[in-house]
């Protein structure tokens, strides 16, 4: 399995975040049309937030964060700017 960390910090971080809460059964079914998808977890955060997603192999992360990009364009995109991203392979997931 292959992981994808998206932290949103800073100015309008915490809209975002407004908004995918408000959004939540819509992200959803973004997320889960992902090839390969897993887990997704949206955290609030002190300064906005961060999204993990799992997926069975990078193809999928890869896949998560252009739908990711494209919802936000679409959606929210003078709210946030891009997030810092961590990825890897996953050595421990427990659900």
């Amino acid at each position: 399995m292959y992981a994808v960390v998206r932290t949103y910090s800073g100015q309008g971080a915490d809209s975002l975040f407004n908004l995918l809460e408000r959004r939540k059964a819509e992200v959803e079914s973004v997320i889960r049309a992902v090839s390969g998808f897993q887990s997704y977890t949206l955290i609030r955060t002190d300064d906005g937030g961060v999204t993990v997603t799992v997926c069975q192999d990078k193809a999928g992360t890869d896949e998560s964060m252009q739908v990711a990009r494209d919802w936000i364009q679409k959606n929210a995109e003078d709210l946030a700017g891009p997030p810092s991203v961590s990825e890897g392979l996953v050595v421990l997931h427990l659900r």
